[in-house]
C-alpha cells in the first residue's frame, strides 16, 4: 500500500492496534476513551473512515467483529517524519537537531542516546 498521509485521530486508532490486533471496537473504544478522551461515536465514525480509506480491515470473530490495521508502523512512522523534515526543515534533520539543541530542549540523556545511534550508524549497523 502506498503512503496515505494520516490524521492525528488515524494515529491513535492505529496506535491502538499496532499494539494488539485484532480488537474489537469496544475494545479500541475503551482504550481512546482513557488515552484521549473519545466518545464511543468519535471511535466508530474514525474506525469506519479508516476501513473505507484502506488503512485497516473489519473481521469476523465468532458473533462480533474486529479490527486489524493494513498500515505498517515503521514504514508509516518513515514517511512521517521524512514529510515533517521536509516541510519543517526542508529534508534537513541536522536543522532540526541545530534547532532543538539551540532551544535547550534535548536533556542529557537524549543527548547521550542521539550519540550512540549517530555511532552505531557511522559503523554501518543496525540503529
Amino acid at each position: 500500500m502506498e503512503h496515505v498521509k494520516l490524521t492525528s485521530g488515524e494515529w491513535n486508532v492505529l496506535n491502538c492496534l499496532w499494539e494488539q490486533h485484532p480488537r474489537t471496537v469496544m475494545q479500541i473504544a475503551g482504550e481512546l476513551e482513557k488515552t484521549v478522551g473519545w466518545r464511543r461515536s468519535t471511535t466508530i465514525t474514525t474506525l469506519h473512515r479508516m476501513e473505507a480509506k484502506g488503512l485497516i480491515r473489519c473481521e469476523r470473530m465468532g458473533r462480533g467483529t474486529a479490527y486489524v490495521p493494513l498500515v505498517d508502523r515503521e514504514g508509516a512512522e518513515t514517511a512521517e517524519t521524512r514529510s515533517f523534515l521536509d516541510r519543517v526543515y526542508r529534508g534537513s534533520v541536522g536543522m532540526m537537531m541545530s534547532a532543538m539543541a539551540q532551544r535547550q530542549e534535548l536533556s542529557g540523556d537524549e543527548i547521550a542516546e542521539l550519540r550512540a545511534i549517530l555511532d552505531q550508524a557511522e559503523k554501518g549497523g543496525p540503529q
